[in-house]
């Protein structure tokens, strides 16, 4: 299971940090990442990190603001949202799946595995 913590409501500009554990099952040698639904809105990649921590992926809209980090080989994964924008606004989950392409933007792919969600709304 994934479980997924770190979400509240933000103004527009701040930041705040996302985290995701894995448990229940070995995840350490999986593709992590993060994806958001904002309401009225298709699920959407935002980042994903492999099981090194040294290769990592961006959607467009976040680059230069978010950052994704893991530790070699474990299975928790952090997403820092600084700069972050009322565009943001969405249910973020965390994602896991040993195959990259299955975790990659652009993909027609799916995770394996999804957490539960967490909500990140920023007001303007």
């Amino acid at each position: 299971q994934l479980q997924a913590s770190g979400g509240g409501l933000v103004q527009a500009g701040g930041s705040l940090r996302l985290s995701c554990s894995a448990s229940g099952r070995t995840l350490s040698n999986n593709v992590m990442g993060w994806f958001r639904q904002a309401p009225g809105r298709e699920r959407e990649f935002v980042a994903t990190i492999d099981w090194r921590g040294s290769k990592t992926q961006y959607a467009d809209s976040v680059k230069g603001r978010f950052t994704i980090s893991r530790d070699y080989g474990k299975t928790t994964v952090s997403l820092q949202m600084n700069d972050l924008k009322p565009e943001d606004t969405a249910v973020y989950y965390c994602a896991a799946d040993s195959n990259w392409r299955a975790m990659a933007i652009g993909s027609a792919l799916k995770p394996s595995y999804w957490g539960q969600g967490t909500l990140v709304t920023v007001s303007s």
